[in-house]
């Protein structure tokens, strides 16, 4: 009997040591081990070969979209503010308007100076119809001296008549026909402000016409409307505030036409091609919103091509630093309205590069991306320059 109790006999040991000590054991069990990893990455490279979709994928994606900036057109002071931060917008609705005070003083004056402008021609035309009449005048004056020579010259021959009244009668003739060229040149003068024209032609008319539009104009600039439906960002403009022309004043952010911009890695552009279909993961819904866009463009630059400062790789030592080109995806608008994005969130961005029927170049440009009507008067203030004109006009030519 062992003196120590806690030791094992030789009986219970000799199990531990054998197995131990079994290399061929051992060697079979790395053999499976090895031959099962083999073989499951041979079904996952077949796998990929053979069955696996193409794909390209990144997570440095953003949503990008249009940042409509809203600006004073005229220097004027805010005395409302009709939209804030965060708050949602149509197109046309009236979002700052300023005092029209300033701008009401001068269209007045426009007003009275195209009235002005209007009677000055006006009488301007008067002043050739006046010419016309002196001339009339100055002819028939010519044509009495002109007869009554003639027959002073016939009664001279006769000496009925001395030759001091033929002298006289010859000195009413120059003194007629001087008269003619001289009513001739009024009326030619009278003439060179009007020829050619109506009084809404006349030039001095049109000038006030033009003064007066840009005056409606400026008035038009005293509110300041949505170009475009969106959600209201970036409000600095505060009630009372002086702005100048140009200031921007908030902005107006189109989120039901926000894109997605993926910032792939050189070494993925092989198969990127436009039209591909993408499959987008945003960061803000988790992994179980899944939205569908497709390619629409690749930029024409990598991103530290269009950067503030550009490397300059000619210069010193040079490190080559694989670039991202920066990939535009277009979205699902049905998506966008369920789950609306915000600009500048982050999202995963997988483009499916089975299909490489598509260009490698962006699609020719549509036309125009946008447009808002233009703040040029419009009819009524037409309407109102024709008043203007009618009522000093006085006649018709």
């Amino acid at each position: 009997m062992s003196d120590n109790p806690a030791e094992p006999t030789p009986q219970a040991a000799m199990p531990a040591v054998e197995t131990r000590a079994n290399p061929a054991a051992r060697r079979r069990w790395l053999i499976i081990l090895g031959a099962v990893v083999a073989g499951a990455l041979i079904i996952f490279g077949a796998y990929r070969l053979f069955f696996a979709p193409s794909a390209e994928s990144t997570d440095d994606a953003y949503v990008g979209g249009d940042v409509v900036a809203i600006t004073a057109r005229e220097p004027a002071t805010v005395i409302a503010i009709n939209a804030d931060n965060t708050e949602r917008v149509r197109a046309g609705q009236v979002l700052v308007e300023f005092d029209p005070a300033s701008v009401d003083v001068n269209l007045a004056a426009a007003e009275a100076e195209l009235a002005r402008a209007v009677r000055a021609v006006r009488s301007s035309f008067a002043s050739v119809d006046e010419g016309q009449a002196e001339v009339n005048r100055a002819k028939a004056e010519l044509a009495q001296a002109q007869g009554d020579l003639a027959r002073r010259r016939g009664a001279a021959r006769g000496g009925a008549v001395s030759g001091e009244e033929v002298a006289h009668a010859i000195d009413a003739v120059n003194t007629a026909r001087a008269a003619l060229a001289l009513a001739m040149s009024r009326r030619t003068q009278a003439q060179t402000t009007v020829q050619g024209t109506s009084v809404r032609s006349n030039p001095a008319v049109m000038t006030a016409i033009a003064q007066y539009r840009r005056a409606a104009i400026a008035k038009q600039h005293m509110k300041l409307i949505a170009p475009v439906d969106g959600t209201i960002a970036q409000r600095s403009v505060q009630l009372g505030q002086h702005v100048d022309a140009g200031v921007p004043l908030m902005s107006v952010v189109p989120l039901q036409n926000v894109w997605i911009d993926a910032n792939f890695r050189e070494t993925q552009l092989q198969h990127l091609r436009v039209g591909q279909p993408v499959k987008i993961k945003a960061d803000i819904y988790g992994g179980d919103t899944v939205f569908h866009g497709r390619v629409v463009g690749l930029s024409a630059g990598s991103g530290s091509a269009f950067a503030l400062l550009p490397p300059q790789n000619a210069s010193g030592n040079w490190i080559k630093i694989v670039q991202r080109l920066p990939v535009r995806i277009a979205l699902n608008r049905d998506e966008l309205a369920k789950h609306p994005l915000r600009i500048g969130l982050s999202v995963k961005a997988t483009v499916d590069t089975e299909d490489r029927s598509g260009p490698l170049l962006g699609n020719e440009a549509r036309g125009s991306i946008g447009q808002t009507a233009s703040q040029e008067g419009g009819p009524d203030v037409e309407a109102h320059i024709n008043h203007i004109i009618g009522a000093n006009q006085g006649f018709a030519r």
